[in-house]
């Protein structure tokens, strides 16, 4: 992953945190910074050394979404060509995120809105506050909520009811409801915010990453199957995961009566 203006990057013990660091601006989008995310998302598939990830915003918000001035101007003055190209590398972003095997954990505070609150939903995992505040803001402008995935994956988060109303109002939902609705795992106050996501990433960081990747590939191909080709492929999965060097490990660990050190293979 590679920083770029509005986008910090850093990585330490296994865990990469991704910071949208506009401040001043609540940490909009710009199109260097999407690209930047899709190509960087994309190549984490073939890196072993991260196991898990961090996105967070700065300064107290999450992130406002599109930048009015450098993304939504000029879209208006595009061709049909130049905004098909731009739509689609926005939602190679999510795809991106939801096919690299790492966990992705977002840490929401304060606005969390439009493709803001994309990249949450598109997370693995999201911990918020009670001050956030989370709207898919399409509607607004004009636009459809079938934006970057949302369609396909907000439902499966809080249900095809809350989504269609979150999508057809573009209304806030509040920290609180969130939490209800199940678009948040947790809330947390805004000062333990990032310890407690730092302290989550590691726990999982420090687990299984072969597995970890097979669980979250598998919760994304679930949907599109029966159950019964479902229960066939985990069956196959789990059959090959028992013949890693983690598992032996795990087991060896067990009769040792230690903690396992899993490696990642």
């Amino acid at each position: 992953m590679i920083a770029t203006d509005g986008l910090r990057v850093e990585e330490d013990d296994g865990v990469l945190t991704l910071t949208l660091s506009r401040p001043e601006r609540k940490n909009p989008l710009t199109f260097a910074i999407y690209a930047a995310l899709r190509d960087g998302f994309t190549a984490l598939r073939e890196n072993r050394q991260v196991r898990a990830i961090v996105l967070r915003g700065d300064g107290g918000n999450f992130c406002s979404g599109g930048d009015v001035r450098e993304i939504i101007g000029p879209l208006v003055s595009m061709s049909p060509e130049q905004r098909l190209a731009f739509t689609e590398m926005t939602g190679a972003v999510v795809a991106a995120m939801r096919a690299c095997p790492q966990p992705i954990v977002a840490a929401v505070d304060g606005v969390c809105a439009g493709a803001g609150a994309i990249l949450a939903m598109a997370s693995d995992i999201r911990i918020g506050t009670a001050r956030a505040r989370v709207a898919f803001l399409f509607v607004r402008v004009g636009l459809s909520g079938a934006d970057m995935g949302a369609c396909a994956l907000l439902p499966r988060i809080v249900g095809l009811g809350r989504a269609s109303d979150l999508l057809y109002t573009g209304r806030e939902l509040s920290g609180d409801d969130a939490l209800a609705w199940g678009f948040f795992t947790r809330l947390v106050g805004s000062e333990a915010l990032d310890e407690e996501t730092q302290r989550l990433a590691r726990a999982i960081a420090a687990g299984p990453t072969m597995a970890h990747g097979v669980t979250k590939a598998t919760l994304a191909l679930a949907p599109s199957l029966a159950l019964e080709e479902e229960i066939v492929h985990e069956a196959r999965v789990q059959a090959a995961l028992m013949g890693t060097a983690d598992f032996r490990r795990a087991y060896e660990a067990f009769i040792a009566k230690r903690t396992p050190r899993f490696e990642g293979d």
